[in-house]
C-alpha cells in the first residue's frame, strides 16, 4: 500500500502527545501504516476540506461543530485519549452515522486501583504519619503506635461505582477476603453478583462499611451528591478514599467530617487542580493527599497507543473496535468529569 493509499489520521490528542502515548515502535508502525495530519484541538475546524472529507480516524477529543462533522465524510472513529467523554461534540450525529468514539480511560484502572489499595492501607495502619514521627524522633513503639489501626483483611468494604476502576480495584481487593458491597445504579445487579459483590443501596455502602472507595464518574445526575448526610452515615472511624473525581463529593462537607473525627479520608483529586497553597486540606490531620497522580504512569500512557493501533487495525478490516471502551448514546451526554490539562 502506498502512503497516498494509506488511511489519513488527524491527530489532536492534548494534553496527550503521540510520543507520551506510543512507545518508539508503535509510533514507527503508526506512522508508517497512516497519514497523519497533526493539528490543535482548535486547529481541527480549519483544516483544509479534503484533509477533512479524507479523514478516517481521530485520535484526540477536539471540538467538533456539526458544519465540520458534515465535512467529514470518511470518518469511522474518535478516539479519545484524554479518556473523559467531553460534551464537545454531536454524539447523536456521530451514532446515527455509525461512528465510533472510543475512550481509551481502560489503561489507567490499575494503576488507580492500586495507589486506591495503599491508601486505603496507609490509613488502616498510619505509615506516612508513622514514618514523619519516626523522623523527628517522636516514633511511638509497637502497640503503643497501633492504637487506631486495624486490618484490611476481612473487613467490610463499599465501592461507588463499578466501571473499570471499581472493577479493578475489586480484584485487588479479593486476596484481602474483604466483604464488599457495591452502589452503581447503572449496573444491574446481576452484573454486580457474577463480579463477587453484593449488590446494596447507597445508604448501605455508607452505614456498613470500614473502608468507602469512590470510583464514581461525575455524571448530570451525582454532582456532589455525597454530602454532609452521606458522611454522618459512615461508621465512626471508617476511611473514606476518592479516587474518580472530585465532582461527586461536597468537598467542604468531607473536611469537615474528617476535621471533627468521624472519619478519616484519601484522595488523590481535588475541586481545583493545582490546588492553592492556603487550601485548608493540606495540613488538615487525618487526610491523606496525592497530586492526581495515581493512574500518571508511563507504562499507562504506552498502553493507549497499543490500544488504538489494534483498534484502528479491526476497523480497517470491518470489525468494530475491541480495546477501546465504546461511547454509549444513552449515557455519553450525561458524564461532567473535567478534562485533565495535564498529564
Amino acid at each position: 500500500m502506498s502512503n497516498k493509499a494509506s488511511p489519513l489520521v488527524i491527530s489532536a490528542p492534548e494534553p496527550r502527545t503521540l510520543d507520551l502515548i506510543f512507545t518508539p515502535p508503535q509510533l514507527a508502525l503508526f506512522r508508517k501504516r497512516y497519514r497523519i495530519v497533526e493539528t490543535t484541538p482548535e486547529g481541527v475546524a480549519k483544516l483544509p476540506p479534503d484533509v477533512l472529507a479524507e479523514a478516517r480516524y481521530i485520535v484526540g477529543q477536539p471540538p467538533i461543530a456539526p458544519e465540520t462533522l458534515e465535512k467529514m465524510t470518511a470518518l469511522r472513529c474518535v478516539f479519545n485519549v484524554e479518556t473523559n467523554l467531553i460534551n464537545n461534540m454531536p454524539y447523536e450525529t456521530l451514532f446515527a452515522r455509525g461512528i465510533h468514539v472510543v475512550t481509551t480511560g481502560l489503561v489507567f484502572a490499575e494503576p488507580v486501583a492500586e495507589l486506591g489499595l495503599a491508601m486505603a492501607l496507609n490509613l488502616a495502619r498510619n505509615i506516612v504519619d508513622a514514618d514523619l514521627a519516626f523522623r523527628q524522633g517522636k516514633e511511638l513503639w509497637g502497640g503503643d503506635g497501633n492504637q487506631a489501626a486495624r486490618l484490611l483483611s476481612g473487613a467490610d468494604v463499599g465501592i461507588i461505582g463499578f466501571g473499570d476502576l471499581g472493577r479493578a480495584l475489586n480484584r485487588l481487593l479479593t486476596g484481602f477476603r474483604t466483604r464488599t458491597k457495591v452502589f452503581d445504579p447503572w449496573l444491574p445487579p446481576s452484573i454486580l453478583v457474577d463480579n463477587g459483590v453484593e449488590p446494596a443501596t447507597l445508604d448501605k455502602v455508607l452505614s456498613e462499611s470500614d473502608f468507602v472507595f469512590v470510583v464514581a464518574s461525575v455524571t448530570s445526575e451525582n454532582q456532589g451528591f455525597l454530602g454532609a448526610d452521606a458522611f454522618a452515615k459512615m461508621r465512626k472511624g471508617a476511611a473514606f478514599i476518592l479516587l474518580s473525581r472530585a465532582g461527586v463529593v461536597d468537598f467542604s462537607a468531607l473536611m469537615a467530617a474528617v476535621k471533627s473525627g468521624h472519619i478519616v479520608a484519601a484522595s488523590d483529586v481535588f475541586p481545583e487542580e493545582p490546588l492553592a497553597e492556603n487550601h485548608p486540606v493540606r495540613t488538615l490531620p487525618g487526610f491523606l493527599r496525592s497530586a492526581h497522580r495515581a493512574g500518571a504512569l508511563d507504562i499507562a500512557f504506552k498502553r493507549m497507543g497499543n490500544m488504538v493501533l489494534e483498534d484502528m487495525d479491526l476497523i480497517d478490516r470491518g470489525l468494530p473496535p475491541m480495546r477501546s471502551k465504546r461511547a454509549e448514546r444513552e449515557t455519553v451526554s450525561r458524564m461532567r468529569s473535567k478534562p485533565v490539562d495535564r498529564n
